[in-house]
């Protein structure tokens, strides 16, 4: 159709609508490769009154209380599965960027080897052999991720955003991927939009394809979808389901 048949669907009342508007309505992920800097500049979205803020971090804090209190049993039988299985600490700090590109500690339950990064930082990959026996599960049910409570409390994440990721990463994946910095609009979190659409990322590509949803995220940040978040990874950790695309953890 050309512009004048498009303006007589207006004008008869129909909605005409782009090829990116209608890929992020169809796919609920905002296609790098078909959007202008001025799609994001002029479209809806992106906002972040600070009532917004301030509602999701009281959520943050709520779950994150609740969470706790319901997963504090589970907290001393892994560590004590994971002092059993293998020969290391129980937990593993690692450096992560977060909003504003600010660098923290991120915290979580130790499942790999501790000579997991001998030969070099990469990317985890499914059935990576560096993983524990015990790791496995942890991974499986995102057990491993629950000391990030304590990331949460302290206001370095939120209980939903995008997954932080590791400094080294960043530095590439930003010269590489158009707006990858834009995920850092607001706080990361341990789980988020991308993780229940796309579960895991090994690869440049993969780490594109999260992007695509984590724009889409924070385009439409809000309360309710934060919520319907949680909803989906509670199912995620009960029965261990995720999504059905390759996952990628980060390393120990």
């Amino acid at each position: 159709l050309n512009v004048r048949e498009l303006l007589a669907c207006r004008l008869a009342g129909l909605e005409v609508i782009d090829g990116p508007t209608f890929a992020e309505r169809a796919l609920k992920k905002i296609p790098v490769d078909l959007i202008k800097p001025g799609d994001l500049v002029f479209s809806d979205g992106f906002e972040r009154p600070a009532w917004l803020l301030a509602g999701r971090r009281a959520l943050s804090l709520s779950a994150s209380l609740v969470l706790f209190m319901l997963a504090s049993p589970v907290l001393a039988l892994v560590s004590l599965f994971i002092k059993l299985d293998s020969t290391g600490p129980v937990f593993y700090s690692q450096g992560r960027v977060g909003m504003g590109g600010r660098t923290f500690r991120m915290l979580k339950f130790r499942t790999m080897r501790t000579d997991a990064e001998s030969a070099g930082v990469k990317w985890a990959q499914k059935n990576d052999p560096r993983v524990t026996r015990i790791g496995k599960w942890l991974r499986r049910f995102r057990i491993d991720e629950l000391p990030q409570i304590l990331n949460v409390v302290k206001g370095e994440m939120g209980i939903v955003g995008p997954r932080p990721e590791r400094p080294e990463f960043v530095a590439k994946l930003r010269r590489q991927i158009p707006y990858y910095d834009l995920r850092t609009l607001v706080p990361p979190g341990i789980t988020g939009w991308a993780q229940i659409r796309y579960p895991y990322a090994a690869s440049l590509e993969a780490a594109r394809e999260k992007l695509q949803y984590n724009l889409w995220y924070v385009k439409h940040l809000s309360v309710r979808l934060d919520l319907a978040i949680l909803f989906h990874t509670a199912k995620v950790v009960l029965f261990g389901r995720g999504g059905s695309a390759p996952i990628s953890r980060p390393t120990p």
